[in-house]
């Protein structure tokens, strides 16, 4: 029997057929510069997925002419790609697919107006074909719950992959819309698992972050030299596991191994609801929902200008529902978290408070919602943990296939 990387290799190696339908949101450009590294690694696969739209969903300062910036260089290495499969997409093609997204937050309504992004993923969703459409989510979620609040009829059609953690931070509001009104949808909700893409396996030698970089992807065309300008040349691509579970793993099945990781299924009693301003004593579950309703203070009107913020760097909307407050944040950490009000209205501004984020027990994930029948998440299993990251060694343990597999595709960006 072939040992189990090569056994990984060449079944990776080998187009899924039929190949999967593929639409990406990212926020590259943004808060976090490693989707510039995430979109070389699906650059390099293209030949392998139909994909149908790129999508700028940014937190901050991404725009969709960061993708573009990204095809540029695929389009330098075009020739050589197309030299291995013609079934590499041109770069106009690509061009005519990348879509500007929301550039904001909508507030704690969650949804606001489409976007060019939003409706080009309801326009891939309705077309005719039995594939079901991956919509792999690097940023904010915004255009995919706009999408879904637009034209609900396509969520049969939808298996999403949202990196979690950060990004839900950032998109709770977005998040939240999608949980309560959209219970049905086919999502893994990666919080934690995708970290095993840069933390944790085999990091001697060849295989460590930045050694892997300088030894296999810098030089190699105009896409590995690109990869290696990013992130003090180190990998970090935390984005790929999206993309690496439909290489070599059973995309229908989460609860199976994959490059992606493994998955549970999501248990009910997440979300926290707090009527008054809480203390180090209140106890809420790491990426979770908090979800804030208090009462507002005497003359506080629609026209003051206020916001939360959380950890002195998430600003949090808030909204004003006749004589009550509401905001949400969704904690990444396992700490104490701080939020402060920042107000027009001085009786508001400064008023803080605390709560604590703890991991949920291992026990969680034996009573799987009843509710969310289709919605996976992170396995809490001690034994799955790479470290504080839950689920992440499901992604770790494969680290020598995936890169070096990765190692053999940015083979084909070499000029003879």
């Amino acid at each position: 029997m072939l040992p189990l990387s090569r056994r990984a290799l060449l079944l990776a190696a080998a187009p899924r057929e039929p190949r999967p339908r593929v639409l990406v949101s990212t926020d590259i450009g943004g808060t976090d510069p490693d989707d510039f590294q995430s979109m070389v690694h699906l650059l390099l696969y293209a030949d392998i997925f139909d994909i149908e739209g790129l999508v700028s969903s940014p937190f901050g300062p991404g725009r969709a002419r960061h993708i573009l910036e990204v095809i540029e260089r695929y389009q330098q290495d075009y020739p050589a790609l197309r030299a291995h499969s013609r079934l590499y997409p041109k770069p106009a093609a690509l061009r005519r697919i990348t879509k500007q997204g929301a550039f904001d937050s909508p507030g704690p309504a969650g949804i606001g107006a489409s976007t060019e992004g939003s409706r080009w993923i309801v326009h891939c969703a309705k077309k005719r074909d039995p594939r079901p459409l991956h919509v792999l989510v690097w940023g904010g979620i915004e255009d995919l719950a706009q999408a879904l609040h637009d034209a609900p009829e396509i969520l049969p059609e939808l298996r999403v992959y949202f990196i979690g953690g950060p990004n839900k931070m950032w998109s709770v509001d977005a998040y939240d819309y999608i949980e309560r009104t959209h219970p049905k949808l086919w999502i893994i909700e990666a919080n934690s698992t995708y970290r095993g893409w840069f933390a944790g396996g085999r990091q001697d030698g060849e295989w460590g972050n930045a050694a892997f970089v300088a030894q296999h992807l810098a030089g190699r065309g105009a896409l590995g030299d690109y990869f290696a300008t990013h992130l003090k040349g180190a990998i970090k691509m935390g984005d790929s596991p999206s993309l690496a579970r439909l290489i070599h793993g059973s995309p229908e099945d989460p609860s199976q191994p994959s490059w992606g990781g493994r998955f549970v299924r999501l248990w009910d009693g997440r979300k926290s609801l707090f009527s008054r301003l809480t203390s180090e004593a209140d106890h809420v579950e790491v990426f979770g929902v908090v979800e804030f309703a208090i009462p507002a203070p005497a003359g506080l009107t629609a026209t003051h200008k206020s916001r939360v913020l959380l950890d002195n760097r998430v600003p949090c909307p808030v909204l004003l529902d006749g004589a009550t407050l509401r905001f949400r944040f969704s904690p990444r950490d396992a700490k104490v978290w701080r939020f402060t009000f920042e107000s027009d209205f001085p009786p508001l501004h400064g008023l803080s408070a605390n709560f604590t984020a703890a991991l949920p027990p291992s026990s969680r994930s034996s009573l799987p919602s009843s509710l969310h029948p289709n919605w996976w998440t992170d396995d809490p299993a001690p034994a799955a943990a790479e470290g504080i990251h839950p689920g992440a060694k499901s992604v770790s343990q494969w680290r020598i296939d995936f890169l070096r597999h990765f190692a053999q595709r940015i083979q084909r960006c070499r000029r003879t």
